[in-house]
This record gives C-alpha cells, sequence and structure tokens, in this order.
C-alpha cells in the first residue's frame, strides 16, 4: 500500500460517524495543500502529505472545553504510526507541528510551510459550497438553528454562532481570508469566501430583507 492508502486506512478507523471531520474531509484538505503547494517553494510533501491526513486523527466536540488540545492529542497520536510508516525523525517532528499548528482554537503559529500550507488548506474547508454545508451540519449536531427568524443578520441583536448557523459566517468564516498563510492559499480563499457572501445575498433576497453586509 502507499503511504495515503497506509494514511486513509489509519483515519477511517478513528473518524467515522464525524462527518465534518471524515476521511472524505482529509481528501479535500490534501486536495486544497497540493495546489496551494503548487503556488508555494518547494517543500516536503511526505510531510505534508502525513500531516494533511493526521490532522484531525483526535477530534473533540467544538464545545468541548478541552478542544484547544485537539490538534496537540492529535501530534501526540499520529507519531507511533508516522514512525511505524517509515517516516524519518525530522520528518515526524515537522509533521507533527503542522498537525499541532494547524487548528484554529489552539493559536499556535505556524513556523514551516508545510505548516502554512495545512493551516490554509484546512481552513478554506471552512469557505465555499463545502464550507456552508459543513457550517450548517455542526450546527445542527449541536442543536442550533440555521439562522434567527426575525433578524437573521443581528441588525438589531448580538451575534451568537453557537446559536445560529448564519451568525457564524460573520462570527468566524468570512474572518478566515485574512488569517491565512500563504499568498495562494489567500487567493482561493478568497474566491470561496465569495461564495458565502454570494449565499447569503440569495438567502436575503429569498426572506425578503435588506442584505447582510458582510
Amino acid at each position: 500500500m502507499t503511504l495515503r492508502a497506509n494514511l486513509r486506512a489509519l483515519l477511517s478507523e478513528q473518524t467515522a460517524g464525524d462527518a465534518a471531520h471524515d476521511v472524505a474531509h482529509t481528501d479535500r484538505v490534501w486536495a486544497n495543500a497540493q495546489v496551494i503547494a503548487s503556488g508555494e517553494p518547494a517543500c516536503d510533501m511526505t510531510v505534508l502529505l502525513a500531516a494533511c491526513y493526521l490532522h484531525d486523527l483526535v477530534t473533540l466536540p467544538k464545545d468541548s472545553p478541552e478542544r484547544a488540545r485537539a490538534s496537540a492529542l492529535s501530534a501526540q497520536a499520529a507519531r507511533p504510526p508516522l514512525a511505524a510508516l517509515g517516516l524519518c525523525d525530522d520528518q515526524i517532528n515537522a509533521a507533527c507541528h503542522a498537525i499541532e499548528a494547524h487548528s484554529f482554537s489552539a493559536n499556535i503559529m505556524p513556523q514551516t510551510l508545510e505548516a502554512k500550507i495545512l493551516q490554509d488548506a484546512d481552513r478554506i474547508e471552512a469557505l465555499g459550497a463545502i464550507g456552508i454545508a459543513r457550517c450548517f451540519a455542526t450546527t445542527g449536531v449541536l442543536g442550533g438553528a440555521l439562522f434567527h427568524g426575525l433578524d437573521p443578520f443581528g441588525k438589531s441583536r448580538p451575534l451568537n454562532d453557537k446559536a445560529y448557523a448564519v451568525d457564524h459566517f460573520k462570527v468566524k468564516l468570512l474572518r478566515l481570508p485574512e488569517t491565512m498563510q500563504t499568498t495562494s492559499g489567500r487567493n482561493l480563499a478568497e474566491d470561496r469566501a465569495n461564495v458565502l457572501r454570494d449565499f447569503l445575498d440569495q438567502l436575503a433576497s429569498e426572506l425578503d430583507v435588506p442584505a447582510s453586509g458582510w
């Protein structure tokens, strides 16, 4: 089996039932990472591949008080299988740094190109049509609503993205392009953020309310 096939098999055992962090999500992150890497200086693609596939090896609920530790736990859990798959110590250390630094909630600055690419590739998954689908799926799991029925864009109320999926667009998702670490990632993120804005405009039209202005 190839390294990618082994990593996919390992991940499949760990993420069953989590639609936002399943193997399909990781396949897309790897695809994003390859697009970004093609526009950046050369990096270690073995490290990047390993980090992409194991970045969510340990997942915790969005509302868990331990959520910020998930990436560190994933990095720790990734070390034994990466060694068993033949990566050298330097590659394992680099992959684990990328895994730990990818998380928004961990707030760790990526120090290597592989870490920067993974962080960008994963955040791009929160944008575009896929990001919209993941946002609503996650809010549903947490028991939240699609949007506030009387004031969907928070014109006269505080935004609450724990209660309403659409609020999360403004609170977090539309801020993601400015957090991108690479030029290639930022360009891709801006394109996909515009998909979110188009969706919001369509939602406003269907609800017959003023546009969000977000």
